[in-house]
């Protein structure tokens, strides 16, 4: 157990300090940069942008969580091609935050931490709860990047076909979730999950 422990202490501070390294040719790879975004807009999208990439920070962290006590070796395996996804995720929008502007939140390690104990409760609990945890993340996280789909400046498009990228990432790991038998949340917990998305959405937007 300690050394399991050594591993994920090992791990998450790759995560929050390692520029992370996609494994996919980013989605905008093709498209040309838009300089006439007016200056303003482009702080905002860098400040959505930084949404994302914390709320990628929560998913590495909450998939590790949910293999710290997994022994079911199909739910560890498309846990961790999730994972491997999302940290394409992760370097799409750490670089795009950057040829914003931007920065990344300061409240990662935070995020990190807290992510990963509710990963680890849902393993702990049952293989059909961690899988229902899994797509109820997804379906909120796929909801979210709608969200931001319908508010970033329309011109910029190289943050628009990031988004649609990783809705789809999002929504395919939700499907392979339910399709591996995930259990129906309660909707209370359903209601909390998503009270601790907008307060992470509201305060990362800003730090």
């Amino acid at each position: 157990m300690l050394d399991k422990i050594l591993i994920e202490i090992d791990r998450a501070l790759k995560t929050l300090t390692v520029e992370p390294v996609a494994k996919r040719v980013r989605p905008d790879f093709s498209i040309k940069d838009n300089s006439s975004i007016a200056q303003n807009n482009k702080k905002i999208n860098a400040q959505f942008m930084r949404v994302n990439h914390s709320g990628e920070i929560c998913a590495q962290a909450l998939y590790r969580g949910q293999l710290f006590f997994n022994k079911n070796s199909l739910i560890k395996s498309e846990l961790e091609k999730a994972a491997d996804e999302e940290v394409d995720h992760l370097a799409w929008c750490n670089l795009r935050i950057k040829e914003l502007g931007g920065q990344t939140s300061k409240l990662n390690p935070f995020l990190y931490s807290g992510s990963f104990v509710i990963g680890a409760i849902t393993s702990f609990i049952d293989e059909k709860s961690n899988l229902g945890f899994l797509a109820e993340t997804e379906k909120q996280v796929a909801s979210h990047l709608s969200g931001h789909l319908e508010r970033v400046d329309k011109s910029d498009i190289k943050t628009i076909r990031i988004l649609e990228a990783m809705k789809a990432d999002e929504e395919g790991h939700e499907n392979s979730a339910i399709k591996m038998g995930a259990k129906e949340l309660p909707l209370l917990t359903k209601k909390i999950m998503a009270k601790a998305s907008k307060l992470m959405t509201k305060t990362t937007f800003y730090i």
